[in-house]
């Protein structure tokens, strides 16, 4: 997109409140255990190349994305270390990987072949990191292939074993009987390979849920993500608070009296009970506000909570601001953030569109300026 010098809708990041939780992290977890920080999709909405940059000067050293092409604008915009590429690829994908120096994960034996046919002799061993299903039921060796299978790859010269992974299905439920299985399996798999003399440099299961919840899942690497933006898996039982990373606003661009009756938005669905002053402000599902929010999300405006009514447009959302008398044209609305004592977050809006907080953050579009702080 073509910059400009303003913007009426804002996302801030605040780079002091992803530090606090990157030490929430290294606090639940032992010294030596490393760190995968997970900026996929654009690190959750948040920016991957500012927030990699600000990690990276704080001591975090690896890095997963769910494509190539992820991995790819890292590397150009020259961040350095491990970047795995855990979402899956392609064998015509593979001159890039090898091209950009990405770690693939890989999850089936063909891929496992089609990687090895295609290492030139100068770049053998090239790492890898396999992954296993243990009850995800998605992408990942079946246990049993992957013990057939690493052995010969442990001998080959071709690939190197650079880290064994597992992805946890459940992590955030109370009862953690399931968790538990999967770490049992994961364990397991890793005992017997080790038994047969291969070496597993890094094993990683855990997710932000399992770092705060599932010790055992640490093994000697994990992977925070939502954690790192400032959402647990439930913020009832993680011992200690997190920040979240990103607010949003934005502007105020028409206030507008109404009589009682008449009806607001697509679809006519909304209809005011009284004399109202409706505000309409400057974003829409196109800028990643979720529709499902249509008369019954809320925004801060002055510090006090203003109804979202009628349908939320591609551009544009209407509120009711009847009870705030001193709305304006050029307010900073705030859609994920605090203001006056009063907030509202990512974990609100997923409530009220019935999803998760990870939907929330990593939709939000190009169209929101970013603004580092």
């Amino acid at each position: 997109m073509i910059p400009s010098p303003f913007s009426p809708t804002v996302a801030s990041i605040d780079l002091s409140a992803l530090s606090h939780n990157l030490a929430v992290v290294r606090r639940h977890i032992a010294p030596a255990c490393r760190i995968l920080a997970v900026v996929k999709a654009d690190a959750y909405g948040h920016g991957a190349v500012p927030i990699a940059g600000a990690l990276a000067k704080q001591g975090v050293t690896a890095f997963g994305v769910a494509t190539v092409q992820e991995g790819l604008a890292l590397r150009h915009a020259g961040i350095d270390g491990d970047i795995l590429v855990l979402g899956g690829l392609y064998p015509e994908q593979i001159p890039d990987i090898l091209g950009a120096s990405l770690t693939p994960v890989v999850y089936s034996t063909e891929l496992l072949s089609a990687l090895a046919d295609s290492v030139p002799a100068a770049r053998r061993p090239y790492p890898v990191h396999v992954k296993v299903d243990t009850g995800m039921t998605r992408l990942g060796l079946d246990p049993k292939d992957a013990r057939a299978q690493l052995p010969t790859i442990a001998r080959s010269g071709t690939l190197r074993l650079a880290g064994l992974m597992t992805h946890l299905a459940d992590a955030d439920c109370e009862d953690g009987a399931y968790t538990t299985e999967q770490i049992g399996r994961f364990q397991s798999l890793v005992n017997e390979l080790q038994a047969l003399g291969v070496s597993i440099p890094l094993a990683h299961a855990a997710n932000s849920a399992g770092i705060l919840f599932h010790p055992a899942s640490h093994f000697t690497m994990v992977r925070p993500g939502l954690m790192l933006y400032g959402y647990g898996a439930d913020a009832q039982r993680a011992q200690e608070p997190l920040s979240p990373v990103l607010s949003l606003t934005a502007k105020v661009l028409q206030v507008r009296s109404v009589p009682a009756g008449q009806t607001v938005s697509y679809s006519r669905d909304f209809t005011t009970r009284r004399a109202s002053k409706l505000a309409v402000l400057s974003i829409g599902y196109a800028d990643g506000y979720p529709r499902a929010l249509s008369n019954r999300g809320a925004v801060l405006l002055h510090g006090r909570r203003a109804p979202i009514v009628g349908r939320v447009c591609m551009d544009l959302t209407i509120v009711d601001v009847t009870d705030i008398p001193a709305a304006q044209v050029g307010d900073d609305a705030v859609l994920i953030g605090g203001t006056g004592g009063a907030a509202i977050s990512a974990q609100d809006l997923a409530d009220w569109a019935d999803t998760i907080p990870y939907e929330i953050l990593s939709t939000i579009g190009p169209r929101a300026t970013r603004i580092y702080r």
